[in-house]
């Protein structure tokens, strides 16, 4: 199976490429088109030579070796672009989130993948824990209360993550969609509204977007979920971040830390973390490649991607009227 990489941008594509490399019967080119927001970052040819990954400089070189699927990691804004251009060629997608940046972009998107009969999954790799599966496989009756939070550092590896329109906002774009699809999957329940608030107290003068919120998504069934996204973690912390959940129900309750699992101590450096369980990565990319070869769509797919789009553009609007939005 050929598989493409479209772009280094996304911090992501540093898991991606060397799994993608490991692979039995898998074979990889990348690319990483021009331009970059900041030219200091390792980018290009110098980033796929860190891997030994094979390399063209341009979009259609790529597409020209006829590849089977192609995994996006670029920008959120150029998203459109890269989807557009695989599905024309008939090519299937794995796509980094969110899934767009704007609504328009997002019809764009799903007209092109609808029109081509491709495959499109989304890369939310979450909700491939093991925990998330033991969860879903719990009775806790009627739903009640949800809480959820996804904190980290400010993503400094890739300055795009700060910048409005390239990433598409901050905390709210980068975190609130893995939290949203995990509700997505548990529930099927679309959402109904968001009431959100945005602060930029954090990271002054370094983040160009917001750094910090907190929301309320309420859902079509009268549920609601509280949801706390931040990049609030200092960088001295000995781990990036993580993400929990705890819902509640009218038999009983349940708190899921995804990346609890670790090894914690102290150093001479300070505090020090070293976390152990699955690849959820290598899940995420196995589901992925299997469906290109079985022909079965994977999940999650294209709609989860533009349901928690419409999520996160609902919560930016909240938060820029001090409004209930409508989603």
């Amino acid at each position: 199976m050929k598989v493409g990489v479209l772009s280094f941008a996304h911090v992501h594509a540093y898991g991606y490429v060397p799994r993608l490399l490991a692979t039995p019967g898998v074979e990889v080119l990348t690319t990483d088109p021009t331009p970059w927001s900041d030219p200091s970052e390792l980018r290009g040819r110098n980033f796929a030579d860190q891997f030994g990954a094979p390399y063209v400089e341009t979009l259609e070189e790529l597409l020209a070796w006829g590849p089977d699927c192609v995994v996006i990691t670029s920008e959120n804004s150029r998203h459109r672009e890269f989807v557009e251009a695989a599905a024309a060629a008939g090519v299937h997608v794995l796509c980094e989130k969110p899934f767009a940046t704007t609504l328009e972009d997002a019809e764009a998107m799903r007209k092109a993948v609808a029109d081509a009969g491709i495959i499109f999954m989304m890369a939310f790799p979450v909700r491939f824990s093991s925990s998330f599966a033991r969860l879903r496989a719990t009775d806790l009756g009627e739903v009640l209360t949800i809480r959820g939070a996804n904190n980290g550092k400010l993503p400094t590896a890739r300055s795009w993550f700060t910048d409005p329109e390239l990433a598409g906002g901050g905390a709210l774009a980068d975190h609130v969609v893995h939290i949203a699809d995990l509700l997505d999957a548990l529930r099927g329940v679309p959402a109904a509204s968001v009431t959100a608030t945005t602060n930029a107290i954090l990271h002054t003068g370094v983040a160009r977007a917001e750094t910090a919120g907190l929301l309320n998504i309420t859902y079509a069934d009268g549920v609601v979920a509280a949801v706390d996204c931040s990049w609030s973690l200092p960088d001295t912390a000995p781990n990036w971040g993580g993400l929990t959940l705890n819902v509640t129900g009218t038999r009983g309750g349940a708190d899921v830390d995804f990346f609890g699992a670790a090894v914690r101590g102290v150093t001479t450096a300070g505090s020090a973390e070293l976390r152990y369980g699955a690849d959820l990565d290598a899940a995420m990319l196995t589901t992925f490649l299997d469906g290109v070869r079985t022909g079965v769509q994977p999940q999650p797919d294209l709609e989860v991607g533009m349901r928690t789009l419409q999520i996160v553009l609902a919560a930016q609007e909240s938060a820029r009227t001090g409004r209930t939005v409508t989603v």
